[in-house]
């Protein structure tokens, strides 16, 4: 019998009181369901542990019962630091309720933050957050108003701002791989992606912490290369094997053996049925530039992966997403993040450092809502708390932005016929507003450092100028008064536009290569001239 290997029951009786538990995870991708769930079921049956910390980089859930949801008990959780609550309403309830310390950082910011933990270093500078709700200037990435502790600092180095992210002590690590050995040794040859496992583990260790690794079989000596073992045995405590159930390969698909590398699939039959979500997409689709590095963010932007397999366009250009992939076609819905066929996969804290560093050339991001000075939300509106994920590091970091989104939500109701739209019902709810209830995105801020902005909706489209948003096209049946104009909260400037190209709106595919105004010369300028605007900036 190996030592180091226990139940998923005795891993949670290793919990104490007023611990700190770090957990990997991308959805369902990497995350530890087995130990979660019998963490929580000690709780129900014995009230105990009490008054967990809880740190976290993505969303870990499936907006339901699974992941982070199993701890979103009153008391079980004190404090959480999370970068996506959408995926977790139990945590998001106890949140907005009051009745948890919560924060919100950018997910990028906390998986290096876990690597300067391990380090020893007394915690993250960088840039990203300047400008938005997690600037201390604005909310400091506080959630409620029980959080009153100041995690996060503005500094200043050589004249320029930056924002100081406070390094503390985790210890426990709730992580998963695939195969362990009888010394530890952890290999991901079922994974969809590392992660952020090796950086936690790190973190965990060197806090005096203890390791927990779910997998799915043990074995005496592994026939792998060194190379693939991604969590070496001197971090690990403990070794969990969970049932079948508990460790899928996403929490859409059980395994997939295209995301782990063992097949490549063809993907050039892909089909979108026509819809508004469709026309945005291939809206998109034309902005991407040829040979451009991109990354596509999660809900809408997830569809241009498929669009571009549907029109033979995948090789023109690399699609990336957050948790490292690079390359191939990303995966939609609750499988997000996973990529079929990719070209590589690395460890998400890197992904981040090439995306911080101005590594993209152009990204695509949902948007809940938009004001008059080009601030985006998709953080929090209502009681609705989402959390910002990657999003703010990708915003603040890639010199061409495309925000996309339906006109209205809540109720829309369009019919595509004809090449044009006819649009039956407006949803209840206006994505253009006077101010956005949260800055998740400074469209101030992305002006003065020469960032190129569009917003993408299925019957209009709007640029970021210095002297506002601008309309510059609109979709063929639509009239711009009654169906754009007094839907808005603010008046767009309104010169000279153009009608949508009408193949966005037929069945068949549109036969269309790129036609954005920016070459890739133009793109490596507006980065330049991005990076030198942020060496000076201080926009409050």
């Amino acid at each position: 019998m190996n030592p180091r290997v226990i139940t998923a029951n005795e891993a949670a009786e290793l919990i104490h009181d007023g611990a700190t538990i770090a957990t990997a995870g991308f959805i369902g991708i990497g995350f530890a369901e087995a130990l979660a769930k019998a963490l929580e079921k000690r709780f129900l049956k014995t009230g105990t542990p009490t008054d967990l910390s809880l740190v976290y980089a993505a969303g870990q859930g499936d907006a339901e019962l699974r992941g982070l949801n199993h701890f979103g008990h009153e008391k079980l959780i004190r404090r959480v630091i999370g970068g996506h609550w959408g995926l977790a309403p139990s945590l998001g309830e106890l949140a907005l309720q009051n009745k948890i310390e919560a924060y919100n950082l950018p997910q990028g910011v906390i998986c290096h933050l876990f690597r300067d933990i391990a380090a020893g270093k007394p915690g993250t500078i960088t840039h990203v957050g300047l400008n938005t709700f997690v600037d201390p200037d604005v909310d400091g990435g506080r959630v409620n108003s029980c959080s009153t502790d100041a995690i996060v600092e503005k500094i200043s180095l050589n004249g320029t701002p930056y924002l100081f992210y406070k390094a503390f002590p985790i210890d426990i690590a709730f992580l998963r791989g695939t195969t362990a050995d009888s010394h530890g040794n952890i290999s991901m040859e079922h994974e969809a992606l590392p992660l952020e496992a090796l950086a936690i583990a790190q973190a965990v260790r060197n806090s005096g912490g203890k390791v927990i690794v779910q997998v799915e079989r043990v074995t005496e000596r592994h026939q792998l290369t060194p190379d693939r073992i991604r969590i070496p045995g001197i971090l690990v405590d403990h070794v969990v094997v969970a049932d079948r159930q508990d460790h899928p390969q996403t929490f859409a698909e059980h395994y997939n053996p295209a995301y782990s590398g063992e097949i490549n699939i063809n993907s050039e039959h892909s089909h979108v049925p026509l819809s508004t979500r469709k026309v945005i997409a291939r809206r998109a689709l034309m902005e991407l530039g040829k040979d451009t590095v991109v990354n596509l963010g999660i809900g809408m932007p997830e569809l241009i992966s498929m669009i571009a397999a549907e029109e033979k366009r995948l090789n023109d250009f690399t699609l990336t997403v957050e948790p490292g992939g690079i390359g191939g076609q990303p995966a939609g819905g609750l499988s997000f993040g996973a990529v079929a066929n990719a070209d590589a996969i690395i460890d998400q804290p890197s992904q981040f450092d090439f995306y911080d560093g101005g590594g993209l050339h152009q990204a695509f991001l949902g948007m809940a809502e938009v004001d008059s000075r080009g601030c985006v939300n998709v953080s929090r509106f209502g009681r609705h708390l989402a959390g910002c994920g990657g999003f703010i590091n990708i915003s603040q970091n890639t010199p061409n932005l495309y925000f996309l989104g339906n006109f209205t939500s809540s109720g829309q109701e369009i019919e595509i016929h004809d090449n044009r739209l006819e649009i039956k019902q407006n949803g209840k709810i206006t994505k253009f507003r006077n101010q956005v209830e949260q800055i998740t995105f400074n469209g101030q801020f992305a002006l003065e450092k020469g960032q190129n902005v569009l917003f993408i909706t299925e019957r209009a489209v709007f640029k970021l100028t210095p002297q506002g948003v601008k309309l510059i096209e609109i979709a063929p049946g639509v009239d711009i008064q009654k169906d754009i104009l007094d839907l808005m909260e603010f008046k767009p400037i309104v010169e000279e536009y153009r009608t949508m190209d009408p193949r966005l709106f037929n069945e068949g595919p549109m036969h269309v290569q790129h036609v954005g105004s920016m070459p890739m010369s133009h793109m490596r300028d507006t980065w330049k001239r991005m990076m030198d605007a942020s060496d000076n900036s201080d926009l409050a």
